[in-house]
């Protein structure tokens, strides 16, 4: 017994920091890419377009990986996704070129699917419910940690361009190297006819938890656009070069601090009351904060604080689902948390470039109104959600 629970232990930091070094490639990427490339004068239209070739990779591979990890379990699907990112990110430096780029940003993209649904699944199938929330806490925080970092190597290219890349590829082979240590592990089995009827399974995966994936939504949103357009917009509103990866790193920072405490919270009160409380707060803050432009150092604080209050929307969003889903559809509930993160993350840079170059007005804006609007769909549809499940 004592072994079970020191091998749980040392997958759970495993699987932790895989995800960690995976959220510093992605913090890394997004800003890096956009800054990049607006030096070189790509459009913010094109800039931001090409921002979603990550998110694209992620749909594409959705409606293939599920079977796979059924069939195979969790080890072997995160070996193959890890490898797939850092290859494809040593791979970035050898030839600049906006396609040449969007198509390594797709299979990062694939990668980082395929590695993050099988970690998600692994523990919200094998965590004791009653500490669910604090376990995906901690997996959020480690994403969120790694997230932070990463823009900071933003100032590697000073060196060379190529250096930020390779010290990401780097850290990502450290990370993926230590998955062999894990043994194989495979999801709970369907029952009746769920196990052939794969579109079914969507539906009623749906049916019980679509008001979840709202969370993972929305944060996927908020990373992706305010990590590949704000550079952009901070830029053309003449901010220092070097204040704007601080900036986008107090905003992650934020959810750092507030990720387990929040998810404690949750497991007590209920993830759909801190979810709406910390949309509503953040959309709020940014509101405000969209009037305060002039002042960098305003813009940094009410990141900070929208930050603390929506940092922890993806694993709140997960742990959400998974009060709501049944347990032998955790792998289909976790794939669709998995669909919304990237569809609001393909949304994102995709919107955010086209607002940027048509409405002109405050950005941060955009994000508040989009808070504002999942802390209304909260509030009207998921009162008593539970029961009605219930009853059906």
């Amino acid at each position: 017994m004592t072994y079970f629970s020191d091998y749980s232990k040392k997958r759970f930091a495993i699987l932790v920091l895989i995800v960690s070094i995976s959220g510093f490639s992605q913090g890394m990427l997004l800003p890096l890419i956009s800054i990049i490339f607006e030096r070189d004068g790509v459009s913010s239209a094109l800039n931001g377009l090409n921002a979603t070739g990550l998110y694209i990779g992620t749909l594409l591979i959705s409606p293939f990986i599920e079977q796979p990890l059924r069939k195979w379990g969790y080890k072997p699907i995160i070996l193959i996704g890890g490898a797939l990112v850092f290859a494809s990110l040593l791979i970035f430096p050898l030839w600049k070129s906006v396609t040449f780029w969007f198509v390594l940003r797709l299979l990062i993209g694939v990668g980082d699917h395929a590695l993050h649904f099988a970690t998600q699944t692994w523990i919200t199938s094998t965590t004791d419910h009653k500490s669910l929330g604090k376990g995906m806490a901690i997996y959020g925080l480690s994403f969120s940690t790694g997230f932070a970092v990463g823009p900071l190597m933003v100032k590697l290219i000073q060196v060379t361009e190529a250096l930020p890349f390779i010290v990401s590829s780097a850290m990502c082979l450290f990370a993926w190297a230590f998955v062999f240590f894990l043994q194989n592990e495979k999801p709970e089995r369907l029952t009746r006819d769920l196990h052939a009827r794969g579109w079914h399974r969507y539906k009623i995966a749906i049916a019980f938890g679509w008001i979840a994936f709202l969370g993972p939504f929305a944060y996927g949103f908020l990373e992706s656009a305010l990590n590949a357009l704000f550079p952009v917009y901070a830029l053309r509103k003449d901010f220092d070069v070097n204040m704007i990866p601080i900036m986008l790193s107090v905003f992650t920072f934020g959810g750092i601090l507030t990720q387990v405490p929040l998810g404690a919270i949750a497991d007590k009160i209920g993830r759909r009351y801190v979810l709406m409380i910390g949309s509503f707060g953040g959309a709020i803050i940014l509101g405000i904060a969209s009037f305060l432009e002039h002042s960098q150092m305003a813009v940094a604080v009410a990141f900070f604080f929208t930050g603390a209050l929506v940092g922890s929307m993806f694993s709140l969003g997960i742990t959400y689902m998974a009060d709501l889903t049944p347990k032998e559809l955790l792998p289909t509930g976790n794939l669709l948390c998995g669909i919304a993160l990237s569809i609001g993350s393909l949304t994102g840079p995709f919107l955010g470039g086209v607002y940027l170059e048509y409405v002109k007005y405050s950005f941060l804006l955009l994000v508040a109104m989009l808070l504002l609007a999942v802390a209304i769909v909260l509030l009207v549809f998921g009162r008593n959600k539970n029961k009605r499940l219930v009853s059906m």
